[in-house]
Protein backbone atom coordinates (compact mmCIF):
# COMPACT_ATOMS: atom_id res chain seq x y z
CA UNK A 1 0.00 0.00 0.00
CA UNK A 2 1.08 3.56 -0.66
CA UNK A 3 -0.19 6.96 0.36
CA UNK A 4 -1.18 8.56 -2.94
CA UNK A 5 -2.52 12.09 -2.50
CA UNK A 6 -3.60 12.63 -6.09
CA UNK A 7 -5.38 10.05 -8.25
CA UNK A 8 -6.14 10.47 -11.93
CA UNK A 9 -8.93 8.34 -13.34
CA UNK A 10 -9.69 7.47 -16.93
CA UNK A 11 -13.41 7.49 -17.79
CA UNK A 12 -14.33 4.91 -20.41
CA UNK A 13 -14.12 1.29 -19.27
CA UNK A 14 -12.61 2.49 -15.99
CA UNK A 15 -15.37 4.43 -14.22
CA UNK A 16 -18.03 4.33 -16.93
CA UNK A 17 -19.25 1.29 -18.85
CA UNK A 18 -18.45 2.43 -22.37
CA UNK A 19 -19.69 -0.73 -24.11
CA UNK A 20 -23.14 -0.26 -22.63
CA UNK A 21 -23.12 3.48 -23.29
CA UNK A 22 -22.01 3.01 -26.88
CA UNK A 23 -24.69 0.38 -27.50
CA UNK A 24 -27.44 2.65 -26.16
CA UNK A 25 -26.23 5.54 -28.30
CA UNK A 26 -25.99 3.29 -31.35
CA UNK A 27 -29.51 1.99 -30.82
CA UNK A 28 -30.86 5.53 -30.75
CA UNK A 29 -28.92 6.99 -33.66
CA UNK A 30 -29.47 4.06 -36.03
CA UNK A 31 -33.13 4.02 -35.11
CA UNK A 32 -33.32 7.73 -35.93
CA UNK A 33 -31.96 6.99 -39.42
CA UNK A 34 -34.24 3.94 -39.88
CA UNK A 35 -31.26 1.58 -39.92
CA UNK A 36 -31.94 -0.28 -36.69
CA UNK A 37 -32.66 -3.63 -38.38
CA UNK A 38 -29.09 -3.80 -39.72
CA UNK A 39 -27.45 -2.46 -36.55
CA UNK A 40 -25.57 -5.67 -35.74
CA UNK A 41 -23.86 -5.68 -39.14
CA UNK A 42 -22.96 -1.98 -38.99
CA UNK A 43 -21.74 -2.19 -35.40
CA UNK A 44 -19.22 -4.92 -36.24
CA UNK A 45 -17.82 -2.90 -39.15
CA UNK A 46 -17.77 0.26 -37.06
CA UNK A 47 -15.79 -1.34 -34.24
CA UNK A 48 -13.11 -2.55 -36.64
CA UNK A 49 -12.84 0.89 -38.23
CA UNK A 50 -12.92 2.74 -34.91
CA UNK A 51 -10.18 0.60 -33.37
CA UNK A 52 -7.77 1.57 -36.16
CA UNK A 53 -8.67 5.26 -35.98
CA UNK A 54 -8.32 5.53 -32.18
CA UNK A 55 -4.87 3.96 -32.47
CA UNK A 56 -4.02 6.60 -35.10
CA UNK A 57 -5.26 9.26 -32.69
CA UNK A 58 -3.03 7.98 -29.87
CA UNK A 59 -0.10 8.00 -32.29
CA UNK A 60 -0.81 11.58 -33.36
CA UNK A 61 -1.79 10.69 -36.93
CA UNK A 62 -5.18 12.42 -36.75
CA UNK A 63 -7.16 14.67 -34.44
CA UNK A 64 -10.44 14.05 -32.65
CA UNK A 65 -12.57 16.11 -35.03
CA UNK A 66 -11.25 14.15 -38.00
CA UNK A 67 -11.82 10.85 -36.20
CA UNK A 68 -15.45 11.63 -35.44
CA UNK A 69 -16.70 11.93 -38.99
CA UNK A 70 -14.06 9.67 -40.60
CA UNK A 71 -15.25 6.56 -38.74
CA UNK A 72 -18.76 6.97 -40.10
CA UNK A 73 -17.57 8.07 -43.55
CA UNK A 74 -15.68 4.78 -43.87
CA UNK A 75 -18.62 2.83 -42.48
CA UNK A 76 -21.10 4.33 -44.92
CA UNK A 77 -18.68 3.88 -47.83
CA UNK A 78 -18.23 0.21 -46.94
CA UNK A 79 -21.99 -0.40 -46.81
CA UNK A 80 -22.88 1.97 -49.67
CA UNK A 81 -25.07 4.24 -47.55
CA UNK A 82 -25.79 7.80 -48.66
CA UNK A 83 -25.64 9.55 -45.28
CA UNK A 84 -23.82 12.70 -44.19
CA UNK A 85 -21.10 11.37 -41.85
CA UNK A 86 -20.57 14.72 -40.13
CA UNK A 87 -24.24 15.13 -39.19
CA UNK A 88 -24.56 11.48 -38.22
CA UNK A 89 -21.55 11.77 -35.92
CA UNK A 90 -23.06 14.84 -34.25
CA UNK A 91 -26.27 12.92 -33.60
CA UNK A 92 -24.36 9.94 -32.26
CA UNK A 93 -22.31 12.08 -29.88
CA UNK A 94 -25.49 13.75 -28.65
CA UNK A 95 -26.96 10.38 -27.70
CA UNK A 96 -23.64 9.22 -26.21
CA UNK A 97 -23.54 12.25 -23.94
CA UNK A 98 -26.81 11.10 -22.35
CA UNK A 99 -25.32 7.80 -21.15
CA UNK A 100 -24.22 7.54 -17.51
CA UNK A 101 -23.73 3.80 -16.97
CA UNK A 102 -21.10 3.21 -14.29
CA UNK A 103 -18.68 0.31 -13.86
CA UNK A 104 -19.55 -1.85 -10.86
CA UNK A 105 -17.90 -0.42 -7.76
CA UNK A 106 -17.16 3.01 -9.26
CA UNK A 107 -19.46 4.96 -6.97
CA UNK A 108 -18.10 3.26 -3.82
CA UNK A 109 -14.47 3.71 -4.85
CA UNK A 110 -14.88 7.41 -5.58
CA UNK A 111 -16.84 7.91 -2.35
CA UNK A 112 -14.25 6.10 -0.23
CA UNK A 113 -11.44 8.15 -1.81
CA UNK A 114 -13.29 11.46 -1.64
CA UNK A 115 -10.79 12.83 0.90
CA UNK A 116 -8.06 12.50 -1.75
CA UNK A 117 -7.49 14.88 -4.66
CA UNK A 118 -9.33 13.15 -7.52
CA UNK A 119 -9.25 14.22 -11.15
CA UNK A 120 -10.25 12.89 -14.56
CA UNK A 121 -7.81 12.62 -17.43
CA UNK A 122 -9.52 11.21 -20.51
CA UNK A 123 -9.36 11.10 -24.26
CA UNK A 124 -12.61 12.13 -25.87
CA UNK A 125 -15.02 14.91 -26.69
CA UNK A 126 -15.43 17.69 -24.12
CA UNK A 127 -19.21 18.04 -24.38
CA UNK A 128 -19.81 14.29 -24.29
CA UNK A 129 -17.55 13.47 -21.36
CA UNK A 130 -18.64 16.50 -19.33
CA UNK A 131 -22.31 15.70 -19.89
CA UNK A 132 -21.89 12.08 -18.84
CA UNK A 133 -20.09 12.99 -15.61
CA UNK A 134 -22.42 15.85 -14.69
CA UNK A 135 -25.50 13.67 -15.12
CA UNK A 136 -24.07 10.77 -13.12
CA UNK A 137 -23.71 10.08 -9.38
CA UNK A 138 -20.05 11.12 -9.75
CA UNK A 139 -20.98 14.75 -10.37
CA UNK A 140 -18.96 17.26 -8.32
CA UNK A 141 -16.51 14.63 -7.04
CA UNK A 142 -13.49 15.60 -9.15
CA UNK A 143 -11.20 18.56 -8.65
CA UNK A 144 -10.68 18.87 -12.38
CA UNK A 145 -11.96 17.11 -15.50
CA UNK A 146 -9.19 17.11 -18.08
CA UNK A 147 -10.33 16.10 -21.57
CA UNK A 148 -8.11 15.68 -24.60
CA UNK A 149 -10.25 17.81 -26.94
CA UNK A 150 -9.90 20.78 -24.58
CA UNK A 151 -6.15 20.41 -24.10
CA UNK A 152 -5.09 19.68 -27.68
CA UNK A 153 -3.25 16.56 -26.50
CA UNK A 154 -4.36 13.01 -25.83
CA UNK A 155 -2.99 10.19 -23.74
CA UNK A 156 -0.31 8.91 -23.94
CA UNK A 157 1.16 12.25 -25.08
CA UNK A 158 3.21 14.16 -22.52
CA UNK A 159 1.28 17.36 -23.21
CA UNK A 160 -1.94 16.21 -21.55
CA UNK A 161 -0.02 15.26 -18.39
CA UNK A 162 1.79 18.61 -18.40
CA UNK A 163 -1.62 20.27 -18.65
CA UNK A 164 -3.01 18.17 -15.78
CA UNK A 165 -0.04 18.80 -13.49
CA UNK A 166 -0.21 22.52 -14.19
CA UNK A 167 -3.98 22.62 -13.60
CA UNK A 168 -3.66 20.87 -10.24
CA UNK A 169 -0.39 22.66 -9.41
CA UNK A 170 1.39 19.36 -8.78
CA UNK A 171 5.12 19.54 -8.15
CA UNK A 172 5.82 16.03 -6.85
CA UNK A 173 5.24 12.96 -9.04
CA UNK A 174 5.83 10.30 -6.39
CA UNK A 175 2.41 10.71 -4.74
CA UNK A 176 0.42 10.62 -7.99
CA UNK A 177 -1.34 7.54 -9.41
CA UNK A 178 -3.19 7.10 -12.71
CA UNK A 179 -5.88 4.42 -13.02
CA UNK A 180 -7.07 3.25 -16.41
CA UNK A 181 -7.98 0.29 -18.59
CA UNK A 182 -5.77 1.03 -21.59
CA UNK A 183 -2.17 -0.14 -21.68
CA UNK A 184 -1.34 1.99 -24.71
CA UNK A 185 -3.07 5.13 -23.44
CA UNK A 186 -3.29 5.31 -19.63
CA UNK A 187 -0.42 3.03 -18.65
CA UNK A 188 1.95 4.08 -21.45
CA UNK A 189 1.23 7.73 -20.71
CA UNK A 190 1.76 7.34 -16.98
CA UNK A 191 5.00 5.37 -17.37
CA UNK A 192 6.38 7.88 -19.88
CA UNK A 193 5.57 10.72 -17.49
CA UNK A 194 7.15 9.04 -14.49
CA UNK A 195 4.10 8.43 -12.32
CA UNK A 196 2.75 5.21 -10.85
CA UNK A 197 0.11 3.38 -12.84
CA UNK A 198 -2.75 1.01 -12.07
CA UNK A 199 -4.06 -1.11 -14.93
CA UNK A 200 -7.75 -1.89 -14.50
CA UNK A 201 -7.90 -5.19 -16.36
CA UNK A 202 -11.49 -6.24 -15.80
CA UNK A 203 -11.46 -8.66 -18.74
CA UNK A 204 -8.31 -10.45 -17.57
CA UNK A 205 -6.49 -9.63 -20.80
CA UNK A 206 -2.96 -10.87 -21.31
CA UNK A 207 -0.35 -8.14 -21.32
CA UNK A 208 1.57 -8.80 -24.53
CA UNK A 209 3.41 -5.48 -24.41
CA UNK A 210 6.66 -4.46 -22.76
CA UNK A 211 4.71 -2.13 -20.45
CA UNK A 212 4.79 -2.95 -16.75
CA UNK A 213 2.12 -1.14 -14.73
CA UNK A 214 2.87 -0.52 -11.06
CA UNK A 215 -0.33 -2.35 -10.13
CA UNK A 216 -2.92 -4.49 -11.89
CA UNK A 217 -6.48 -4.98 -10.64
CA UNK A 218 -9.45 -6.86 -12.06
CA UNK A 219 -12.14 -5.27 -9.90
CA UNK A 220 -12.32 -1.53 -9.36
CA UNK A 221 -12.82 -1.93 -5.61
CA UNK A 222 -9.42 -3.63 -5.40
CA UNK A 223 -7.96 -0.15 -5.80
CA UNK A 224 -8.95 0.51 -2.19
CA UNK A 225 -6.45 -2.15 -1.10
CA UNK A 226 -3.61 -0.34 -2.85
CA UNK A 227 -4.06 3.18 -1.53
CA UNK A 228 -3.43 4.07 2.10
CA UNK A 229 -6.53 5.89 3.30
Amino acid sequence: MKNYDIIFFDIDDTLFDFAKSEQEAFNKVFDKYNLFNSLKLYKKSYQEISKVLWRDLENGKMNLVELGSERFRRLFLEHKLDIDAVVFNQDYLGFLGEQTHLIQGAEKVISDLSHKRLAIITNGYTDVQTSRINNSPLKSTFEHIIISESTGFQKPQKGIFDYAFNKLQITEKSNVLIVGDSLTSDIQGGINYGIDTCWFNSEYKENNTSLKPTYEINKLESLLGIIIR
